[in-house]
Protein backbone atom coordinates (compact mmCIF):
# COMPACT_ATOMS: atom_id res chain seq x y z
CA UNK A 1 0.00 0.00 0.00
CA UNK A 2 1.53 3.65 -0.84
CA UNK A 3 2.62 5.37 1.97
CA UNK A 4 0.15 7.95 1.20
CA UNK A 5 -2.61 5.61 1.54
CA UNK A 6 -1.94 4.20 5.23
CA UNK A 7 -3.59 5.54 7.99
CA UNK A 8 -2.71 9.56 8.86
CA UNK A 9 -3.17 11.69 10.76
CA UNK A 10 -3.05 14.66 8.95
CA UNK A 11 -4.19 15.29 5.36
CA UNK A 12 -1.76 17.32 5.16
CA UNK A 13 1.78 15.90 3.52
CA UNK A 14 4.80 16.93 4.34
CA UNK A 15 6.87 18.61 1.48
CA UNK A 16 10.41 17.38 1.08
CA UNK A 17 13.14 19.45 0.25
CA UNK A 18 16.60 19.60 -1.69
CA UNK A 19 18.51 16.50 -1.18
CA UNK A 20 15.49 14.24 -1.30
CA UNK A 21 15.60 11.24 -3.77
CA UNK A 22 12.30 11.58 -5.21
CA UNK A 23 12.95 14.84 -6.63
CA UNK A 24 15.86 13.88 -8.61
CA UNK A 25 13.90 10.87 -9.86
CA UNK A 26 11.65 10.68 -13.36
CA UNK A 27 8.31 9.81 -11.98
CA UNK A 28 5.59 6.99 -13.58
CA UNK A 29 2.82 7.62 -15.60
CA UNK A 30 -0.72 7.07 -13.86
CA UNK A 31 -2.58 4.32 -16.16
CA UNK A 32 -5.65 4.52 -14.17
CA UNK A 33 -7.66 7.40 -12.21
CA UNK A 34 -8.51 5.15 -8.84
CA UNK A 35 -9.63 5.71 -5.30
CA UNK A 36 -5.51 6.10 -4.32
CA UNK A 37 -5.15 8.81 -6.90
CA UNK A 38 -7.61 10.84 -5.98
CA UNK A 39 -6.39 10.29 -2.26
CA UNK A 40 -3.49 11.55 -3.66
CA UNK A 41 -4.47 14.78 -5.72
CA UNK A 42 -7.28 15.45 -2.34
CA UNK A 43 -3.96 16.08 0.25
CA UNK A 44 -1.64 17.19 -2.16
CA UNK A 45 -4.44 19.90 -2.62
CA UNK A 46 -4.85 20.27 1.16
CA UNK A 47 -1.32 20.86 1.36
CA UNK A 48 -0.57 23.60 -1.54
CA UNK A 49 -3.46 25.27 0.65
CA UNK A 50 -2.83 24.92 4.07
CA UNK A 51 1.18 25.45 3.66
CA UNK A 52 2.63 28.28 5.94
CA UNK A 53 4.93 29.71 2.76
CA UNK A 54 2.19 30.43 -0.53
CA UNK A 55 2.74 28.60 -3.62
CA UNK A 56 0.74 28.13 -6.84
CA UNK A 57 1.71 24.83 -7.86
CA UNK A 58 3.06 21.43 -6.44
CA UNK A 59 4.32 18.20 -7.95
CA UNK A 60 3.83 14.48 -6.41
CA UNK A 61 7.48 14.09 -6.24
CA UNK A 62 7.73 16.92 -4.03
CA UNK A 63 6.26 15.06 -1.57
CA UNK A 64 7.60 12.16 -1.79
CA UNK A 65 5.08 10.21 -4.73
CA UNK A 66 6.73 9.74 -7.84
CA UNK A 67 3.37 9.50 -9.74
CA UNK A 68 2.92 12.21 -13.01
CA UNK A 69 0.81 14.32 -11.04
CA UNK A 70 0.61 18.08 -10.43
CA UNK A 71 -2.07 21.02 -8.59
CA UNK A 72 -1.85 23.76 -9.69
CA UNK A 73 -3.54 27.28 -8.47
CA UNK A 74 -1.64 29.94 -9.76
CA UNK A 75 -5.47 32.07 -10.15
CA UNK A 76 -4.51 34.32 -7.04
CA UNK A 77 -7.04 36.90 -7.27
CA UNK A 78 -10.25 34.02 -6.75
CA UNK A 79 -12.36 36.86 -5.02
CA UNK A 80 -12.15 39.71 -8.01
CA UNK A 81 -13.95 39.36 -11.92
CA UNK A 82 -11.57 38.27 -14.30
CA UNK A 83 -11.08 40.22 -17.62
CA UNK A 84 -11.65 37.05 -20.01
CA UNK A 85 -9.65 39.60 -22.44
CA UNK A 86 -6.44 39.24 -20.65
CA UNK A 87 -6.30 35.33 -20.09
CA UNK A 88 -5.18 32.84 -22.53
CA UNK A 89 -7.59 29.90 -23.43
CA UNK A 90 -6.18 27.55 -20.85
CA UNK A 91 -6.56 30.01 -18.15
CA UNK A 92 -9.91 30.52 -19.12
CA UNK A 93 -10.91 26.67 -18.75
CA UNK A 94 -8.44 25.81 -16.01
CA UNK A 95 -9.03 28.95 -13.50
CA UNK A 96 -12.68 28.26 -12.63
CA UNK A 97 -11.73 24.88 -11.27
CA UNK A 98 -8.04 26.06 -9.44
CA UNK A 99 -7.02 24.32 -7.37
CA UNK A 100 -6.74 21.84 -9.98
CA UNK A 101 -5.24 18.16 -10.05
CA UNK A 102 -3.14 17.57 -13.69
CA UNK A 103 -2.64 13.84 -14.53
CA UNK A 104 0.09 13.16 -16.73
CA UNK A 105 0.64 16.25 -18.07
CA UNK A 106 2.93 17.17 -21.52
CA UNK A 107 3.63 20.48 -22.49
CA UNK A 108 4.58 21.67 -25.58
CA UNK A 109 6.75 25.22 -25.46
CA UNK A 110 5.98 27.97 -27.77
CA UNK A 111 8.77 29.53 -29.58
CA UNK A 112 8.83 32.74 -27.48
CA UNK A 113 11.27 33.07 -24.41
CA UNK A 114 10.67 35.14 -21.51
CA UNK A 115 12.81 35.28 -18.20
CA UNK A 116 11.11 33.95 -14.95
CA UNK A 117 12.22 34.68 -11.21
CA UNK A 118 11.09 31.65 -9.39
CA UNK A 119 11.38 30.02 -6.42
CA UNK A 120 10.39 26.24 -4.95
CA UNK A 121 8.58 25.04 -1.76
CA UNK A 122 11.11 21.84 -2.26
CA UNK A 123 13.62 24.60 -1.78
CA UNK A 124 12.81 27.51 0.80
CA UNK A 125 14.88 30.43 0.83
CA UNK A 126 16.35 30.03 -3.00
CA UNK A 127 15.17 32.04 -5.78
CA UNK A 128 16.56 32.45 -9.04
CA UNK A 129 16.05 33.68 -12.70
CA UNK A 130 15.83 31.53 -16.12
CA UNK A 131 14.54 31.55 -19.12
CA UNK A 132 10.99 29.95 -19.99
CA UNK A 133 8.76 29.11 -22.81
CA UNK A 134 6.08 32.50 -22.59
CA UNK A 135 3.26 30.05 -24.14
CA UNK A 136 2.63 26.23 -23.69
CA UNK A 137 0.37 23.78 -25.20
CA UNK A 138 -0.69 21.40 -22.37
CA UNK A 139 -2.19 18.42 -22.60
CA UNK A 140 -3.14 16.71 -19.61
CA UNK A 141 -6.14 14.51 -18.05
CA UNK A 142 -8.19 15.68 -15.21
CA UNK A 143 -9.72 13.91 -12.48
CA UNK A 144 -13.30 12.86 -14.16
CA UNK A 145 -11.23 11.89 -17.03
CA UNK A 146 -11.44 14.57 -19.43
CA UNK A 147 -8.43 14.99 -21.47
CA UNK A 148 -7.58 18.50 -22.51
CA UNK A 149 -5.37 20.42 -24.85
CA UNK A 150 -5.08 23.82 -24.74
CA UNK A 151 -2.60 26.80 -25.13
CA UNK A 152 -1.42 28.53 -21.73
CA UNK A 153 0.34 31.65 -20.97
CA UNK A 154 1.12 34.22 -17.93
CA UNK A 155 1.32 32.15 -14.91
CA UNK A 156 0.02 29.29 -15.42
CA UNK A 157 2.36 28.64 -18.16
CA UNK A 158 5.64 29.27 -15.98
CA UNK A 159 4.04 27.05 -13.39
CA UNK A 160 3.44 24.18 -15.83
CA UNK A 161 6.62 24.44 -16.67
CA UNK A 162 8.16 24.65 -13.05
CA UNK A 163 6.16 21.28 -12.01
CA UNK A 164 6.54 19.35 -15.49
CA UNK A 165 9.99 19.77 -14.51
CA UNK A 166 9.61 18.11 -11.36
CA UNK A 167 8.20 14.95 -13.10
CA UNK A 168 11.34 14.80 -14.78
CA UNK A 169 13.66 15.35 -11.78
CA UNK A 170 14.56 18.91 -12.91
CA UNK A 171 14.63 21.78 -10.23
CA UNK A 172 14.27 24.78 -11.02
CA UNK A 173 18.00 25.95 -10.02
CA UNK A 174 19.30 23.76 -12.36
CA UNK A 175 18.31 25.82 -15.42
CA UNK A 176 18.92 29.65 -13.33
CA UNK A 177 21.90 31.80 -14.00
CA UNK A 178 25.23 30.38 -12.60
CA UNK A 179 25.39 33.47 -9.67
CA UNK A 180 21.93 32.57 -8.51
CA UNK A 181 23.78 28.89 -8.50
CA UNK A 182 26.65 29.89 -6.46
CA UNK A 183 24.56 32.43 -3.84
CA UNK A 184 22.34 29.41 -3.42
CA UNK A 185 25.58 26.83 -2.42
CA UNK A 186 25.18 27.20 0.90
CA UNK A 187 21.20 27.29 1.52
CA UNK A 188 21.35 23.60 -1.09
CA UNK A 189 23.77 22.04 0.99
CA UNK A 190 22.06 23.19 4.45
CA UNK A 191 18.96 21.82 2.61
CA UNK A 192 20.65 18.38 1.72
CA UNK A 193 22.02 17.97 5.44
CA UNK A 194 18.75 18.35 6.54
CA UNK A 195 17.25 16.11 5.15
CA UNK A 196 19.98 13.26 5.26
CA UNK A 197 19.73 13.84 9.08
CA UNK A 198 15.69 13.02 8.70
CA UNK A 199 16.65 10.01 6.16
CA UNK A 200 18.61 8.31 9.02
CA UNK A 201 16.01 8.82 12.12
Amino acid sequence: MPSFLRPFKSKKMRIVHYGHPALRKISEPIAVIDESVRTLADRMTYTLTHNDIEGVGLAAPQVGVNKRLIIIDTWLNKDEPQDESTLSPGERLLNPLMPVALINPEITLGPEEIKSSEGCLSLPGVAGELPRAKTVILTAKLLDGRVIQVECDNLLAICLQHETDHLDGTLFIDKATDDDKKQAESTLRELAQAEARRKRR
